[in-house]
This record gives C-alpha cells, structure tokens and sequence, in this order.
C-alpha cells in the first residue's frame, strides 16, 4: 500500500522558517521522484520543489533561494526546508511521488500518481 505522509506543517511570521517532512512507504523509492506542491485557497495546484533519487533537485522560480528540497534515501523520506517565509507562501503543501521514467513535468500534478494528505503552512504578516 502506497503512503506518503507530510508533517511539519504550523504557522510562523514572515522571514521564519518551517522543515516539512515527508515519509513514504509501499513503493521503490530509487525509482519515483518525489515532488512538494501547494494550494492556496482559491487557486490551483502548483509545484514548488522536486528531486530525483539520484538527488537532481528542481525549484519554482518563486521559492529559488528560500526553500531547499533533500532526501534521505535510507529513511525513504523528503524534505522541505523553508526559509524566509512570506505571506504568499501560506497554502497547504503537498508530497507526491510518481514513476521515474517516461515524460512528465516536474511541476504538473497531473503527472503523479501518488499523494500525500497535505500540511497546512500559514505564515503571517
């Protein structure tokens, strides 16, 4: 049974920062990447931060700088370290994994299989 569970989640003021844990179980590991979205009331889906397993990261232009996505590929588990919050980042943030191989977009959430329940992020002014 395919899980993804994200934790870390909370509300911090602008310029602080939040680790967003995500813990999969079900699936090779070493053969899905892993990506972070989020969803903002009133707004769609969107990537923010992906890796392969092989560690090759990917970054929305909008989180450069600020966020940074690792693994631990012993623990099968991701990692968002967020810095330098700003209000435009509160939104519920989600994991999802999908297969490796074939084509697809890192930022697409039509393009995963698998996800994660999500984890609230709310940052204030």
């Amino acid at each position: 049974q395919v899980q993804l569970v994200e934790s870390g989640g909370g509300s911090v003021q602008a310029g602080g920062s939040l680790r967003l844990s995500c813990a999969t179980s079900g699936y090779t590991y070493s053969s899905y990447y892993t990506g972070w979205f989020r969803q903002a009331p009133g707004k769609a889906r969107e990537g923010v931060a992906g890796i392969r397993p092989g560690g090759v990261t990917y970054y929305a232009d909008s989180v450069k700088g600020r966020f940074t996505i690792s693994q631990d590929n012993a623990e099968n588990t991701v990692y968002l370290q967020m810095n330098s919050l700003k209000p435009e980042d509160t939104a519920m943030y989600y994991c999802a994994a999908r297969p490796t191989r074939g084509i697809w977009s890192p930022f697409n959430p039509g393009d995963f299989n698998y996800w994660g329940q999500g984890t609230q992020v709310t940052v204030s002014s």
